[in-house]
């Protein structure tokens, strides 16, 4: 019985869960993807919320900083929209052929003997039209998005705000002083405990990959082994920072531990069984 419960905690990795943001993180910024989303955010600001034409670019940026994403900081200032429809606005229309098959990221996924997760503020539509672009629709075991974080989604509301004019202007206050959005979203805590109870995660077994800073630092406080993907040097709240997300195996080894400790207790084992034979 010892025996056994050492070569079990031999084959056990330091590490039993992996969340990867998609956009950004599994391809890269240099793709134009993300900024043709941004161009269509801008878009429908102007088209569907008639918003000031000259107020949107400040506007965007400032709630996307704040909330995580746009819409969510949409949301948050009181504006009512269908939130199908934004997405869409927003994703329906990309050119996904900006995205090429990643073949030397999939055989490093797949090589993982780890559980995989993608934990992305996008649609499930986006997703998994990114995914498919990218050949790696099948190196994940759940995906979490939108529609996982906000399952009634089509109930919720806008929340109550005054003097729209005054969004995107420059504050001082603290996060704390924020309208709050109805919409679950990183880099907020309470979307990282959905989905740690969602999925059973030990937040001191996983690892989080993201190109977001206020993710990371928000991940790296929730107890997560932080990666920063696109970014060579560390800051705070950063464990690891890869330029690529084609380095992780230089940077991160042991995520491959588990398998190479199964090989090596397997042939170990056979050499024992055959020496009692003889």
């Amino acid at each position: 019985m010892e025996n056994k419960d050492q070569y079990k905690q031999a084959l056990e990795s330091k590490y039993d869960c992996l969340l990867f943001d998609l956009d950004d993180t599994l391809y890269p910024k240099a793709s134009g993807l993300s900024a043709q989303v941004t161009n269509n955010i801008k878009e429908y600001m102007i088209l569907k919320l008639e918003i000031q034409e000259d107020k949107v670019p400040e506007l965007c940026s400032s709630l996307y900083k704040k909330y995580g994403t746009t819409m969510a900081g949409l949301k948050a200032m009181g504006y009512d929209f269908d939130f199908d429809d934004f997405h869409s606005f927003v994703h329906g229309r990309l050119p996904y052929n900006l995205l090429k098959p990643d073949h030397v990221l999939r055989s490093l996924l797949l090589s993982i003997p780890i559980r995989k997760i993608i934990f992305t503020n996008g649609d499930k539509n986006h997703a998994a039209r990114a995914l498919s672009r990218l050949g790696l629709e099948d190196c994940f075991q759940e995906i979490i998005c939108f529609e996982t974080l906000n399952p009634n989604y089509k109930e919720a509301k806008p929340a109550v705000s005054e003097g729209k004019s005054e969004l995107g202007q420059s504050s001082d206050n603290g996060d704390s002083a924020l309208p709050k959005s109805p919409v679950v979203c990183k880099p907020f805590e309470n979307s990282f405990e959905e989905v740690f109870k969602m999925l059973k995660i030990n937040p001191q077994r996983a690892v989080f990959f993201d190109d977001n800073i206020y993710n990371i630092q928000t991940g790296k406080k929730m107890g997560l082994t932080t990666v920063w993907v696109g970014c060579s040097h560390r800051i705070g709240g950063v464990d690891y920072a890869l330029e690529s997300i084609h380095n992780i195996k230089e940077a991160l080894p042991e995520l491959w531990e588990a398998e190479e400790s199964k090989n090596v207790k397997y042939s170990r084992k056979v050499g024992i069984e055959t020496t009692v034979q003889a």
